[in-house]
């Protein structure tokens, strides 16, 4: 046969390799580990349908009426407007099976890369998993602080963490001291000093117990007292009970839905009376809470890193949670919100890379700097440090207060961004 014959041969391989890459390309599979069945499944349901909603209304179609850059792609541009396809793995809350699923979608379902986990307990096995196999793991939802001091190389955090969380707990309590709180006037520290904490008892409610700790005597409160519980519990009497007995002034929980329900139910039926009720994200701010417990927590809060309200302050945030509202009924939560800035963040970040390569990818998020008008929340943007977390991020603390026959959630903290009067002393039940 012939040179030419030979070369026409060779070329054609060419392309039909290049072919077959290019069309791989054009869906890149990254998996997401939620907990969507067991104790935590509300939550996960949630998180799914913000994840699935922003690949598919913000990434892979067009949409003229959000004004983010993103939005315009219809694609990721630089890999031939290829769609990012989101992988589902149930871990239900299980650091094990997280695991087990974080290896399988890996090796299995071929990922270029892994996001999730919600429970910290799970992002930690998960993570390890990734890092072994050198595949990125971006997590949009989970706020333990070790998570982020591991020296891994293949882990990106874009939330903040429970320290800057607590942190902001700390400034709003030193805040209604010194006058700085909208509505009202400056409480003497004595009314506030003493707190009491109950936390769930994993990875993520053990770090809010000790972040607590540490603050208190930073700014000056005392822990009277300090619960760690079973958040699958039937019953939290006994925990209740002993949060009423300690006297505090302020009572502070880390808790997921279904036990920050019973525990305000059950500290209702005691008649508690704290004069300051704060919840650590989590069940406190999901969209079953005040559907749940409607007019019983007017004057709850709760911190979190996204408030409808927003939309007064922020036009992109108004743009997208009117897209997920009109869509699933509910507003976006700062879980849910998170689940949004994790998509965001994997298309900049591939966008970027412009490659599926995880050298590439990793690389690109090393590199990222999202500027916040591109983004959901109330953030400066994206930038990773040298140990993955995220630190352009901030948070918002929120309360429950019932009007006109619903309960809406006002922005309170930062100061700048209060929508409404705080409500001071916390009005218990009756």
């Amino acid at each position: 046969m012939s040179k030419k014959f030979f070369l026409m041969v060779s070329i054609l391989s060419i392309l039909m390799v290049s072919s077959v890459l290019f069309a791989a390309e054009k869906e890149i599979k990254i998996g997401v580990l939620y907990p969507l069945s067991g104790a935590a499944a509300t939550i996960g349901r949630d998180l799914q349908r913000a994840a699935e909603l922003t690949a598919e209304q913000l990434v892979n179609h067009k949409n003229p009426d959000v004004d983010i850059l993103m939005a315009k792609w219809g694609g990721i541009p630089n890999l031939g407007g290829a769609k990012i396809k989101l992988i589902f793995a149930d871990h239900r809350g299980e650091p094990d099976r997280g695991a087990d699923l974080a290896k399988r979608l890996i090796l299995d379902d071929k990922v270029v890369g892994l996001m999730g986990a919600y429970h910290s307990s799970v992002t930690k096995t998960a993570s390890a998993v990734a890092e072994r196999y050198g595949i990125p793991m971006i997590n949009d939802s989970s706020t333990s602080p070790d998570l982020t001091r591991r020296g891994f190389k293949w882990f990106w955090r874009a939330t903040p963490h429970d320290e800057y969380f607590t942190k902001d707990l700390f400034e709003l309590l030193k805040g209604l001291t010194e006058g700085k709180v909208k509505g009202v006037k400056a409480i003497p520290k004595d009314q506030l000093k003493n707190l009491a904490y109950a936390c769930e008892n994993t990875e993520w409610g053990a770090s809010v117990a000790k972040t607590i700790e540490a603050f208190a005597k930073e700014y000056g409160f005392h822990v009277v007292k300090g619960i760690l519980y079973d958040s699958k519990s039937p019953d939290l009497t006994s925990e209740a009970q002993a949060l009423i007995a300690a006297k505090p002034d302020c009572m502070l929980f880390a808790s997921y839905l279904s036990d920050s329900i019973l525990m305000i139910r059950t500290l209702k039926g005691m008649k508690a009376s704290p004069r300051f009720f704060w919840g650590q994200n989590a069940g406190f701010e999901m969209a079953d809470f005040p559907k749940t417990l409607g007019s019983d927590i007017n004057g709850v809060l709760t911190r979190t890193v996204f408030i409808a309200k927003l939309a007064k302050v922020k036009r992109v945030a108004g743009q997208i949670n009117a897209i997920y509202k009109k869509r699933f009924g509910d507003e976006l939560t700062g879980a849910t919100g998170r689940s949004v800035v994790g998509v965001q963040t994997w298309a900049y970040v591939l966008n970027r890379a412009g490659s599926t390569d995880p050298k590439a990818i990793q690389k690109a998020c090393n590199e990222i700097n999202i500027p916040g008008y591109e983004l959901v929340m109330p953030w400066d943007g994206i930038k990773f440090d040298a140990t993955g977390q995220n630190i352009l991020g901030r948070g918002l603390i929120g309360q429950y207060q019932w009007k006109e026959g619903k309960i809406d959630l006002e922005i309170v903290y930062p100061f700048d961004l209060a929508t409404a009067n705080f409500i001071y002393p916390f009005p218990g039940w009756k």
